[in-house]
């Protein structure tokens, strides 16, 4: 038997009723992409949603295959199925989470320190072989060049005044006394083809019974290669004193002849390669010669009348 509800009752039973729970809102957690194998430089935040209900999560019995896919096909980016290229679907661990390959170093610090140290010795073994072979080239060149030796020849002398008398020195001693004024010409010749050389000359004595009674000096100059050059040298001695080697001498006011010697060296020097590679050449003069104050020409020397050492 049915009973008819009254509205005092329907209205009893709604206010006995619980209240209904309002619409839960619903949450999305961000969490960054892992997937650094692929190199993606985008900081884009992959969505992952959160579900109502036990009912809605995919851990519930009734959660099927169909739910698994639509779920899925929410996601976007590299966590995105394609149903369509097999090749781009990236394998899931258990938790869903796409699989990272491990980056592995190239070499090892090891490896760093002995491509160092190779290159290190690569340099040093170069810079040594360089050298080595410099010294070599030098040797080469010096050997080319030291044959040419400046030659020198001595033309003549030339005395302007030549006097021998008695006298006394500085500290009143009687003794004979020479004084000397002369000229020298030399002629010198560079036959170098590579170079040019720097010529100077030790003094250039002309001497009397092993006594220095005039002396000269051939100012140093530079001569090109394959020339010839004639210098003019002064030779002076003033009053030189003689003491017991002016025995013998004969004075110049009773006239005769004086015998002395011309004694002196050329030194030449050649820069082949600057100041690295150089050549240096001593060539010692000597020459005897008679002196006759009577007579004023000049005295001619001979190929023969000088050594050339």
């Amino acid at each position: 038997m049915m009973h008819n509800k009254s509205d005092s009752d329907v209205t009893s039973l709604a206010a006995s009723s619980p209240p209904r729970s309002p619409k839960r809102a619903v949450y999305y957690v961000q969490s960054p992409s892992r997937d650094s194998h692929d190199g993606d430089k985008s900081s884009s935040m992959q969505a992952t949603p959160v579900y109502n209900s036990p009912m809605e999560s995919p851990s519930h019995p009734s959660y099927g295959r169909h739910s698994r896919t639509s779920s899925a096909s929410r996601f976007s980016g590299p966590f995105r199925s394609s149903s369509g290229r097999k090749g781009n679907r990236k394998r899931v661990n258990d938790k869903g989470w796409p699989e990272c390959s491990v980056i592995q170093e190239e070499g090892s610090y090891d490896d760093l320190d002995k491509d160092r140290l190779s290159r290190r010795c690569q340099i040093i073994l170069g810079l040594l072989s360089f050298i080595l072979l410099f010294t070599v080239f030098s040797l080469i060149i010096w050997g080319a060049a030291r044959p040419y030796k400046a030659k020198v020849v001595v033309k003549s002398l030339s005395m302007d005044d030549f006097y021998a008398g008695e006298g006394s020195d500085n500290t009143g001693v009687p003794t004979k006394m020479i004084t000397v004024n002369c000229s020298l010409k030399i002629s010198i010749y560079n036959p170098a083809t590579m170079f040019g050389i720097h010529v100077t000359s030790s003094p250039i004595n002309l001497i009397f019974s092993e006594i220095i009674i005039g002396t000269g000096e051939l100012k140093k100059y530079y001569q090109p290669r394959k020339s010839h050059r004639i210098l003019t040298v002064v030779l002076h001695g003033e009053k030189v004193p003689l003491y017991g080697a002016g025995a013998g001498l004969t004075l110049s006011n009773t006239g005769g002849a004086v015998p002395l010697t011309l004694d002196f060296e050329v030194i030449s020097k050649g820069y082949v390669i600057g100041k690295l590679v150089t050549v240096k050449h001593r060539k010692h003069v000597s020459c005897p010669l008679v002196v006759d104050s009577s007579k004023s020409k000049p005295i001619k020397f001979s190929q023969n009348a000088c050594t050339y050492d």
